[in-house]
C-alpha cells in the first residue's frame, strides 16, 4: 500500500511552499526550547524541529531541480510546435523511462495504456494543444476508464483547463499534467533548441 500525503496537511504545504519557510520553522522550534526548556532538556526540545530540517532540505533539492520559467516556456513553445505523431513520440519515450510499459489505443478518449506495478492508467493526450479544456474530454476519458477497469487517468495538456474541467477531474482523480510537470516529464526526451 502506497502512502499518500493529504494534501492540506502541514508537510504537504510545506513541501509546495520555498525551502527557506521549513528551515525557518526548525531555527523558531529551537529558539522557543532554548527560552523555555531547563539547559539539560534543550537538545530534546530542538530536537522537535529535525523534521523541518527534512522537508527543508527536500523542498530544495526539488526547487534548484526544476527548470527556470525560460526553460519551461521554451520547452512548452517547442512542444506547441510539434506535429501529434512526434508528440505522441516523445510522450511514448519519457514514460517508458519513468518505468512504464506503454501501448498506443485506438480510441477517441484515450491514446495510451500505461502499466506499472500491476496498475493500469489510462492517458489522454491528443488535444495536448487545444487552447482551452472542457469537461468533454475528462468525462470521456473517465467514461473510457470505468470501461476499460483501468486504476487511473492522466490528461496531458499545454492549454488551460476549464474551472468545471479542472473539478470534475479532481472529483474523478484525473491527474491533469501541464505546464511545469509536462516540460519536466519531456525533457529528457527533447534535444534542446540551439540559440
Amino acid at each position: 500500500m502506497k502512502f499518500k500525503m493529504a494534501e492540506k496537511s502541514l508537510f504537504a504545504i510545506l513541501l509546495r511552499s520555498p525551502w527557506w519557510i521549513s528551515l525557518a520553522i526548525s531555527v523558531a522550534i529551537a529558539m522557543v526550547a532554548r527560552a523555555l526548556l531547563p539547559p539539560q532538556y534543550f537538545l530534546f526540545g530542538a530536537m522537535g524541529g529535525f523534521p523541518f530540517v527534512v522537508i527543508a532540505v527536500i523542498t530544495a533539492w526539488r526547487q534548484f531541480r526544476a527548470p527556470s520559467t525560460a526553460h519551461v516556456a521554451d520547452t512548452l513553445a517547442q512542444i506547441g510546435a510539434m506535429s501529434w505523431r512526434d508528440f505522441s513520440a516523445a510522450l511514448e519515450q519519457a514514460l517508458k523511462l519513468e518505468g512504464f510499459e506503454v501501448r498506443r489505443l485506438d480510441s477517441a478518449a484515450a491514446d495510451f495504456e500505461l502499466l506499472k506495478a500491476g496498475r493500469t492508467v489510462l492517458l489522454s493526450g491528443k488535444r495536448w494543444k487545444a487552447a482551452r479544456l472542457g469537461l468533454e474530454p475528462f468525462q470521456a476519458l473517465e467514461a473510457a476508464r470505468r470501461a476499460c477497469d483501468a486504476n487511473s487517468s492522466i490528461c496531458v495538456t499545454t492549454g488551460e483547463v476549464t474551472a468545471n474541467a479542472r473539478q470534475f477531474a479532481a472529483a474523478q482523480q484525473i491527474r491533469v499534467i501541464e505546464g511545469t510537470e509536462l516540460a519536466q516529464l519531456l525533457r529528457p526526451v527533447l534535444e534542446p533548441r540551439k540559440a
